[in-house]
């Protein structure tokens, strides 16, 4: 097909029409993608990617069932909710069949954020309480209401943008977070952090509307909570009581909208993870729902449905829930039983963490594995033993994997986070190329660094499973989560057995830093060292100089160049511009 325009022209058009803010993958050197299909993405020329990281087209890229039912209905009828159509109410019911039976009531709308917001406003109204809890690094969608509950955003607005009635708890990571692998009773102790927060709140007058959570964290750094905080949290959120408390507490609201619809295997829904006893009180889905057609939903329960209509206020959504959507949504949900989706997400994800698990005794840069299905995080570190996160190296992967036609992106608090979210169609040969990729790639990188492990046993680890059925693991291994960590095996495999140094940075900040801004519009460059943040342009001279060896980050804009230490040359120049 003849494009409108050449790539150079469309990012030109896009600068000029499109507002800064809105972003692009790969900023240093964009995509034009033109086509997809399965798990495959084509660019202007023809060329073919390995779409490692696309959530959004749940079934696959362009596939020809979801094509067929829309166009179908298309073709008949589109119109709002306010009329009586079978496709609306076929589809509530279906979709309610695959969750426990109280979640029985649906609120069609059209993306995650507005999912997220609807259920905000049900909370709230259900017990005229205002105050929610969220966690760290949490991201919930990018309207107002739902930037003031998502650290992930407003922390970057600084330290006074966290608005009084949110409060934050501690991400339950077991690798990063407060408590670890190492801990006893880390789901109890990470859930105890929820209930001092509710004590303390209450303490000040303020009640708690809802806890809201992903059901894995993907944004956050693809954390797994472990088994039974949510429901240790779900007890202490709607049924902590004292002497000061009159009513019963807020609800829990589980957010779906990255890793439902089968994406974790067995489960059809991330929160079954938890176990059959946690039951959440609001369900929140979006991006896999309609396989790239806007559309998403607030299940909840018939209490807190008839909560929020006792207000007197109607609820209207003029796309929510017409005819095409539910047709298309029916025909996701089509594919995903027809195809046995679900298997596969067990089977290749499966297989996906065996080899990732080879990487991690082979590659000292691996810190971390962890997932289950097709959701699954590689957590890139400089030193196992600090676990400094190896924010640098996790860029410059991901831009040497597009070299290679693998797409990957990078997240997590200090975006050294690999994630790996395919279509759920990603087959074991996809699953084996990409990760002979990335282990070729950290060799690499490795060489270059002197960054290398101590026992040459564990370096001749490849890539050489079967990638048929027969090797992924047994059926009853399907329902479990892989976290395999740096402490694990760190002496079995002599990775630091010796105090050494490890580069912090692959490339020079200077050089680093010119490209930066002389790639951004306006030349903007952004450094952020302790304490303080400074922007330079190629015109404008430093503000401030640098120490030698102090630590900086370099962004361009918003696209992160690298952190390392100073050099000579950037302490006396600042950008060297």
């Amino acid at each position: 097909m003849e494009e409108l325009y050449s790539k150079a022209e469309t990012l030109a058009l896009r600068r000029k029409h499109i507002g800064p803010s809105c972003k692009v993958f790969y900023a240093k050197d964009p995509l034009k993608i033109v086509r997809a299909q399965g798990q495959y993405m084509f660019d202007e020329k023809g060329e073919k990617y390995l779409d490692c990281i696309n959530n959004v087209a749940h079934v696959g890229h362009s596939h020809p069932y979801v094509i067929k039912a829309a166009t179908k209905q298309m073709e008949l009828l589109n119109t709002n909710s306010r009329f009586l159509h079978d496709n609306l109410v076929q589809y509530a019911q279906r979709l309610t069949a695959t969750l426990p039976e109280k979640l029985s009531v649906c609120y069609f709308v059209n993306s995650g954020s507005e999912a997220n917001d609807l259920a905000l406003r049900l909370a709230r109204q259900y017990r005229g309480h205002q105050d929610v809890i969220t966690l760290e690094n949490a991201y919930h969608g990018h309207v107002t209401s739902l930037i003031d509950i998502s650290p992930y955003k407003f922390n970057q607005l600084g330290k006074d943008s966290k608005k009084e009635y949110v409060h934050v708890a501690p991400s339950p990571d077991i690798y990063r977070g407060k408590y670890r692998e190492d801990h006893p009773d880390p789901a109890s102790a990470y859930a105890e952090e929820v209930k001092k927060i509710i004590e303390e709140t209450q303490k000040n007058g303020r009640k708690i509307a809802a806890f809201i959570a992903e059901s894995m964290q993907s944004c956050g750094g693809q954390v797994i909570p472990p088994v039974g905080y949510f429901q240790k949290v779900a007890e202490y959120v709607q049924h902590f009581t004292r002497a000061y408390v009159h009513a019963a507490g807020g609800v829990f609201i589980a957010d779906e909208v990255q890793v439902g619809f089968g994406r974790v295997g067995k489960h059809f829904w991330a929160f079954q993870l938890q176990g059959e006893d946690f039951v959440p009180d609001i369900v929140t889905m979006g991006k896999p729902i309609g396989n790239g057609h806007p559309m998403s939903c607030v299940v909840t329960t018939r209490e807190i449905a008839e909560g929020f209509g006792a207000s007197g206020l109607e609820y209207f959504n003029t796309f929510g829930g017409n005819p095409v959507s539910c047709a298309i949504g029916l025909a996701v949900l089509d594919v995903v039983e027809k195809e046995d989706l679900q298997g596969n997400a067990t089977r290749v994800g499966n297989y996906l963490l065996e080899l990732l698990a080879e990487q991690k005794e082979k590659h000292p840069l691996v810190g971390d594995i962890r997932g289950v299905g097709l959701f699954v995080g590689v957590d890139l570190v400089k030193d196992r033993q600090k676990r400094t996160p190896a924010t640098a190296e996790a860029l410059h992967l991901i831009y040497k994997l597009k070299e290679r036609q693998i797409l990957l992106s990078a997240d997590g608090p200090y975006r050294n986070i690999l994630k790996f979210k395919p279509p759920m169609c990603f087959t074991m040969e996809d699953a084996k190329h990409a990760v002979e990729t990335l282990d070729a790639l950290l060799t690499e990188m490795e060489e270059a660094t002197g960054m290398q492990t101590e026992n040459n046993a564990s370096t001749n680890v490849q890539c050489k499973r079967k990638t048929t059925e027969e090797s992924s693991q047994p059926e009853g291994a399907s329902e479990s989560i892989s976290h395999v960590n740096g402490a694990a095996c760190r002496q079995e495999n002599g990775i630091y057995s010796k105090k050494r140094s490890v580069p912090r940075s692959l490339f020079n900040l200077d050089l680093a830093c010119a490209a930066a801004s002389q790639a951004m519009p306006e030349g903007l460059c952004k450094i952020i060292y302790p304490r303080s943040a400074h922007y330079y342009t190629k015109t404008c001279p430093a503000e401030k100089s640098l120490r030698k060896g102090e630590d900086v980050t370099v962004w361009g804009y918003t696209s992160l160049v690298g952190t390392g230490p100073c050099s000579d040359l950037y302490a006396k120049k600042a950008t060297g511009l």
